[in-house]
């Protein structure tokens, strides 16, 4: 008897700490709708909007060999192509295309904030997801770069922390694939995350393995396969092969230009050095997949913290990529990141040009980049010490949901998925 009433006040806690999250992120995301429809957005809304009606024209699959001059780059993937067209779909119906564009991004932070609680009320106390969860919903960054800029990171960034939460904590490797898939056609940013979510699942079974790779292959010959079939030659310049802006205004590229390092070798960083960095990203995260193969979230978040760390391209809404990475590595992390990169997007935002950072802003970013690099050290770090994780589908021991310190080992660390 004394081991049921445990139980359901165990389940009655996380009852109302799930509500308080979900009740806190549902009134973020109404604020960010109603101010995205307040506010005009950057440039790049207009871009979005021209680039909507070229789809609308040539279709989702024909825009990748369509010259659009005067605009920038079209370096999107191709389902982003296909919610362009059905955007402007929507705005031909009376609805503004600023409010669409920035939805996504929106609804993104929702779902990431209840993520964030899921993922680590199994693995820490409850009190620390709650806390953190919460400060995904109203982190500054998201609702700047979501609200206001409405580009396509957060939802990028969602899909594939979805698939890390479907993989181990729903048991759905199928479905996983499909997410990072999603995640993958949004943005190609979750790449970097994609080999630390193969590991998880060959390490989980052949069936879980096969399973999440139908999945991830599926969706990606669908989506991908006709622009492939069509423009590969567009697709690969533009998309695949995309290194972010030329600017020197973040990171190593920032912190060479302060050193006075010549001309070429600031180059040289934009374009042979970005792929290196890139597969650095992916063998950090499969590592810590390998090692922590029932938290494929903190390997997720490690490579996404590592592709702003090591980024050679500059643009505010990056600022975005590893806000919920540090919300799942740490409370502290978050909140300092928060703090110190939301009066970053602030700045910059209220500048007359998002590519044109200010003395402050320029400060604020080397400021930012030192302590993302000091977040991801001691996140990790936190990763390993910690308890490799519940067997993924076995709720934890009633005394493990209420302090986050089983009473049972966790192991298996490798149960096959059945």
């Amino acid at each position: 008897m004394d081991l049921r009433m445990r139980t359901a006040a165990a389940t009655s806690d996380v009852r109302r700490a799930r509500v308080l999250v979900i009740g806190a992120a549902a009134l973020v995301f109404l604020a960010k709708t109603a101010f995205s429809a307040l506010t005009r957005g950057p440039a790049d809304v207009r871009f979005f909007e021209a680039f909507a009606a070229a789809v609308s024209q040539v279709g989702p699959v024909r825009i990748y060999g369509h010259p659009m001059p005067g605009l920038p780059v079209y370096n999107h993937p191709p389902l982003a192509s296909w919610m362009l067209s059905g955007f402007h779909e929507l705005a031909d119906l009376g609805i503004p295309f600023a409010v669409l564009i920035r939805a996504p991004a929106c609804a993104a932070d929702f779902v990431s904030a209840l993520l964030v609680f899921e993922i680590l009320r199994r693995r820490r106390s409850l009190g620390t997801a709650t806390v953190c969860a919460l400060v995904c919903a109203f982190h500054p960054v998201l609702f700047t770069t979501s609200a206001y800029h409405g580009n396509t990171d957060s939802a990028a960034v969602v899909l594939v922390v979805l698939a890390a939460y479907l993989l181990t904590d729903r048991r759905a490797p199928l479905a996983a694939g499909v997410a990072a898939a999603l995640a993958v056609s949004v943005k190609l940013v979750p790449v970097v995350a994609v080999p630390a979510l193969l590991v998880v699942a060959v390490r989980a079974g052949r069936p879980a393995a096969v399973r999440f790779c139908s999945g991830l292959a599926a969706v990606l010959l669908v989506l991908w396969g006709p622009v492939l079939a069509t423009a590969p030659g567009p697709l690969r310049e533009n998309v695949l092969e995309y290194e972010g802006g030329r600017w020197r205004l973040w990171g190593l590229v920032r912190f060479a230009d302060l050193a006075g390092a010549s001309d070429s070798f600031v180059e040289g960083l934009h374009g042979g050095f970005h792929f290196l960095f890139v597969l650095l990203c992916m063998a950090a995260g499969a590592w810590l997949a390998w090692l922590r193969p029932t938290a494929p979230a903190g390997a997720v978040a490690l490579s996404l913290t590592l592709l702003l760390l090591l980024s050679t391209g500059s643009a505010v809404q990056y600022l975005a990529w590893p806000v919920v990475a540090l919300c799942l590595l740490g409370v502290r992390e978050a909140i300092g990141y928060g703090v110190v990169a939301g009066t970053l997007t602030v700045i910059v935002y209220t500048a007359p040009s998002a590519v044109r950072w200010n003395d402050w802003a320029l400060h604020l970013a080397e400021a930012c980049w030192l302590l993302l690099a000091a977040a991801t050290v001691t996140g990790v770090r936190r990763a390993l010490a910690d308890p490799p994780g519940p067997t993924p589908g076995v709720p934890l021991p009633v005394v493990a949901q209420r302090t986050g310190r089983p009473t049972a080992p966790a192991r298996p660390v490798d149960r096959p998925h059945r």
